[in-house]
């Protein structure tokens, strides 16, 4: 997977994404980042990249020729998307389809956004990395850079561990225990102890849906819609 990343801090990357199984699998070429910095774009001498918005308000907005032409540069294939509030929430299933992709682009957004008609000319999708608003769009593009890297075929060691993470089957994940077994005064649950895997794989779906009703209800309502429509 080919990611082109448009940004004003190309010094910000790679950061967090050179370290463990994702930095592992850069290095590897199992995947690959092309930083782009905008400014490279402006053809005037103080490199400006952004202007007062047309009806006024408070901010600037990026300046569609400039951010026209780092595209016109850099995209040859797959989708381009724009780290936005007002998009399209990131979830595992996004980060799933973005694994199969050869190639995407992503614009790193700074100021009070980008002007709209570049938006529309190049069909840019947006997407969010939830309900709250940063500084600029590359923190939230690490965050799901890291999410979509790791299920990128040959980049996790256990690819089976994919199964039983949180989200994978619409619930979140079920309590981890490692040795010792009474750790000051607490005990690791019994059936754990077993080696009877029917029972534990029947405890740890009960302490999935436990957990999901609890702390994620919306999750577990569509969970429970699924399964009522495939007759579980």
């Amino acid at each position: 997977m080919k990611a082109n990343i448009l940004t004003l801090y190309p010094e910000m990357f790679p950061g967090p994404l050179a370290y463990s199984l994702v930095g592992k699998a850069l290095a590897e070429k199992k995947w690959e980042m092309n930083i782009v910095n905008i400014r490279d774009f402006s053809d005037n001498n103080y490199k400006s990249v952004d202007d007062t918005p047309f009806g006024g308000g408070a901010g600037m907005v990026m300046l569609p020729e400039v951010l026209d032409k780092a595209l016109t540069a850099v995209h040859k294939n797959g989708p381009i998307y724009y780290l936005s509030p007002r998009g399209e929430v990131f979830n595992q299933q996004i980060a799933a389809d973005w694994a199969k992709q050869p190639e995407m682009t992503f614009i790193c957004g700074r100021f009070e956004g980008v002007d709209q008609r570049v938006l529309d000319k190049w069909n840019v999708q947006e997407v969010s990395i939830g309900d709250c608003v940063l500084s600029g769009g590359e923190l939230a593009l690490m965050t799901m850079l890291d999410a979509t890297v790791r299920l990128i075929d040959g980049v996790l060691g256990n690819a089976d561990s994919l199964n039983e993470e949180s989200f994978s089957n619409g619930l979140l994940e079920y309590p981890q225990y490692t040795k010792p077994q009474n750790w000051q005064g607490r005990e690791v649950p019994e059936v754990l102890l077993s080696g009877h895997h029917a029972k534990i794989a029947e405890w740890r779906k009960a302490e999935s849906e436990q957990l999901t009703k609890a702390r994620r209800p919306d999750l577990y309502e569509k969970y429970l819609a699924n399964n009522e429509k495939k007759g579980k």
